[in-house]
């Protein structure tokens, strides 16, 4: 009991009491008064000191001899460091030697030390580290030596306080030369021929990089770079942690979710078709009007998640991948060492996934991987779906297609035939629909044609995956599928990108969503005012013809500047002028009084009066009324203003000069019919553009802040009603009638990781008689227990019998005649056959 108490002959030369003290309460004595305790402290470190050199004695005497050293000592030991390290900072001059003197005794004896002995000195250290006394890159490399000891309580002490010493240090602010100088001694360490500190060094580094504390480069490329070592073990763990470093990350976050968030979270709705037709067609009016506020409650946490989502990114496609600074490099040295390897068959599919996702993350070219996979392509292949996964995700569009098209031929004869399982076909099918998502170039016709057969096929995987191909090349390339397969796509003529097409961004992304944002609001003011339009565009007179020229071919200008065709531009202003040249014919054909004058010439005409200014407006204005231009409509049209031209030649013209005036009314009229739709759309956009609303090239393409917001608002307003088009919530308009389908960009695909699950989606798996004896025992719950028939009878208490039920039946009123009819010739019978058996008493006895 040395260690907890100190003797009376102590205490009463420090002038104290001569009762017995406890080392903690003096402790805390010492701490309320340092001063006053110097001559304890002095007592107790010379003990420490005595201690500390009767310990290596008996450790030297035990190496001799074979004698295990005194338990007793060791207590004492590690009771007094312990007690010393609370008191160092209070003490900085007495005790400025006592952190070396641990560091040292550590590093020199702890693979002697017993067990309790070390995880003491161990807390003391971690006691004067975290009171930054001692530095943590001074200790680092002991306490990563001290994991490697085989002591499980020790190396959990050290690994959690090397981890969160660093992450507290990194809180505020990360102070990157100390950084440096911490991973330099990881690195180091990692490149040792030891497996074992190796193997603490990387378990680190993967840890900090998980937590985000060291979240740069140079750990990402030293993890990466521990592919490469000598002992398999050191490989295996870093390959695995780049495998599965999104699952990792998964589970971190729903750990911190679930730690610091103590508050439940709401149960996230669902909505369904169901729920909306319920809403707007079922139940009370009362009740609909919550189901229809419930909905749109729902609706719009959906469109703010979704924008939240859309803000906040993807945070599960991040690898540590990423930061490779030579991925090219990286992956020919792994590729050329799984070719050379004789590890087991979970290795090697280890290490062709983390080359395949490399390949895919940085779209390179290493054209001898797919001769490679192309060798283990089979059906009966052990984790055939993980290798198919593996070489959908080394496919991207900056591979040649030729490079592909082998394996590409391979997976479609050996998975998809008519002799192949349904299994093997619907894999067969879903990747080569992932393929051609990335690759579109691989596939023919003819090949398409003999694919898109599987989706008659009975089994619900093998037809998913033909209408899932369909589905894609509808979008893609609609001219591969016959006719009937088409459907209505979008872009009827579209085709995949040429090999090495890149489209080049000239703009701002995401512009385009403002000029239609804007066109629709005009479109929108268009049909609202059309009155106040047309009234504004009648009072526009002759001297003002130029200027509308101009306007409006700026206006058309405007509306095509997205596609960047001086084409487009010069058909726009060529019938825009159209248009006015067929006005002016017009207003001249109707703009007599009297008589209609024609010539030959096509300079005739005359002066126009306000009446006839009136007609000519009246014209303009059934035709724009006429939203789909029919020509029946215009022909009607036509025929009344012929009519009134008629009357008006019956006064004063001939009967050739009606005919003359009737063809060139005609021709008028058709020039009228075809670019009426133009003219006034553009003088239409004129007076929008006067209104102020401006267009990106009046501004001169320069954005302000309040565009770039409204930019980012229609994303996300488009994500969100992409979201519902895809549950179904949409009622009305064209996007409800989508399929909610949205090809990815090539970003995108090399970014998502695809899962080996999502290719056997829909398959039956056989069960094992286990889990059929469980489907068994599931049915058999509910039943009773197993009784004959007769005593099911038996306990019969309610309902009646066959016999009264027969009763009670209704019939037809010749089939209850002819029911009564026998019923009383049986009766009769009985009666007959009863008086000639009658074994009763004799009368006449």
């Amino acid at each position: 009991m040395r260690s907890q108490h100190l003797n009376s002959e102590a205490l009463s030369a420090s002038g104290r009491t001569s009762e017995k003290l406890s080392l903690p309460a003096l402790q805390s004595m010492m701490k309320c008064d340092p001063e006053g305790y110097e001559s304890e402290l002095l007592l107790l470190y010379s003990q420490f000191n005595s201690s500390l050199d009767l310990f290596q004695q008996q450790a030297v005497f035990t190496s001799m001899s074979g004698v295990d050293t005194d338990p007793a000592v060791a207590k004492d030991l590690g009771d007094r460091a312990v007690f010393l390290a609370h008191l160092t900072p209070f003490y900085p001059k007495h005790l400025a030697d006592f952190p070396k003197q641990l560091v040292q005794f550590l590093r020199s004896s702890s693979r002697s030390l017993p067990s309790s002995l070390r995880c003491h000195v161990a807390q003391a250290l971690i006691l004067l580290i975290n009171r930054k006394i001692v530095d943590v890159g001074d200790t680092l490399a002991l306490f990563l030596e001290l994991q490697t000891l085989g002591d499980r309580v020790l190396r959990k002490l050290a690994f959690s306080h090397v981890v969160h010493s660093i992450k507290r240090m990194n809180q505020n602010h990360k102070n990157e030369a100390k950084n440096r100088a911490l991973q330099n001694v990881l690195f180091t360490m990692l490149q040792q021929e030891d497996e074992a500190q190796a193997k603490r060094s990387l378990i680190t580094l993967c840890d900090l990089h998980r937590r985000k504390v060291w979240f740069d480069d140079r750990t990402a490329n030293a993890i990466c770079t521990a592919c490469f070592h000598p002992s398999s073990r050191i490989m295996i763990a870093a390959l695995s942690f780049l495998l599965d470093y999104e699952k990792i990350e998964d589970d971190d976050d729903n750990d911190g979710s679930s730690s610091e968030d103590e508050t439940p979270q709401k149960p996230q709705v669902v909505l369904s078709k169901e729920n909306a037709y319920k809403a707007h067609h079922k139940g009370t009016l009362s009740s609909k009007k919550k189901k229809k506020a419930k909905l749109q409650r729902v609706i719009r946490s959906m469109k703010r998640q979704q924008r939240l989502s859309s803000e906040k990114g993807t945070p599960n496609s991040y690898s540590p991948l990423n930061h490779l600074k030579d991925a090219q490099g990286f992956s020919e040295k792994l590729f050329s060492r799984l070719q050379t390897c004789n590890e087991r068959f979970e290795v090697k599919m280890m290490m062709l996934k983390v080359i395949a996702r490399t390949v895919g993350l940085h779209r390179l070219i290493l054209l001898n991987f797919y001769p490679f996979i192309q060798k283990y392509v089979q059906p009966h292949q052990r984790d055939v779906t993980n290798l198919l996964a593996a070489a959908v995700q080394a496919c991207h569009d900056m591979v040649p297609p030729d490079a592909v098209e082998p394996l590409f031929k391979q997976i479609v004869n050996q998975f998809v035939h008519d002799r192949s399982r349904t299994e093997a076909i619907a894999v067969g099918l879903n990747v080569v629909r992932e393929i051609c998502l990335r690759m579109p170039l691989l596939m023919t016709e003819d090949l398409l044609q003999d694919l898109v057969l599987y989706r008659k096929s009975h089994e619900k995987a093998v037809s998913t995956a033909a209408r899932s191909l369909i589905t894609l090349f509808r979008e893609i390339c609609p001219s591969l599928l016959i006719k009937k397969d088409r459907g209505r796509p979008i872009d009827p003529k579209a085709k995949p990108k040429a090999f090495g097409e890149v489209n080049v961004v000239s703009g701002v992304p995401g512009a385009e969503l403002l000029q239609h944002h804007d066109d629709d609001d005009d479109d929108g003011d268009d049909d609202d005012d059309d009155d106040d339009d047309e009234a504004g565009i009648s009072d526009y007179d002759e001297s003002h013809d130029s200027d509308e020229k101009i306007a409006a071919s700026d206006g058309e200008q405007d509306d095509l500047s997205n596609h960047n065709s001086d084409n487009l531009r010069k058909d726009s202003i060529n019938d825009v002028q159209d248009a006015e040249v067929a006005e002016d014919e017009d207003g001249n054909n109707i703009t007599d009084d009297d008589s209609v004058e024609v010539s030959d010439d096509d300079d005739g005409g005359g002066s126009s009066g306000g009446d006839d200014d009136d007609s000519d407006d009246d014209d303009e204005d059934n035709f724009s009324d006429s939203v789909n231009g029919e020509e029946e409509e215009g022909e009607k049209e036509f025929n009344g203003s012929r009519k009134i031209n008629g009357l008006n030649d019956g006064d004063d013209g001939t009967r050739e000069d009606k005919s003359k005036a009737r063809k060139r009314k005609v021709f008028g009229f058709e020039g009228q019919l075809n670019a009426a739709d133009t003219s006034l759309r553009a003088l239409k956009r004129l007076a929008g553009v006067k209104m102020g609303h401006d267009s990106l090239d009046s501004t001169d393409g320069i954005l302000s802040n309040e565009d770039f917001q409204r930019i980012k608002d229609l994303k996300a307003k488009k994500e969100a009603k992409f979201a519902l088009a895809q549950h179904g919530l949409l009622r009305k308009g064209s996007d409800a009638k989508s399929t909610g389908f949205k090809i990815p960009s090539s970003d995108q695909l090399s970014v998502k990781r695809v899962d080996p699950a999502m290719l056997e989606v829909n398959i039956r798996k056989k069960l094992n008689k286990e889990e059929r004896l469980e489907l068994v025992r599931a049915g058999r719950e509910d039943r009773g227990k197993y009784q004959a028939r007769a005593a099911v009878k038996q306990k019969k208490t309610g309902g009646l019998s066959n016999r009264q039920k027969e009763h009670k039946k209704a019939l037809p009123l010749a089939a209850k005649r002819s029911k009564i009819q026998k019923s009383r010739e049986e009766k009769r019978k009985q009666q007959r056959r009863s008086g000639k058996q009658f074994r009763g008493r004799k009368a006449w006895k």
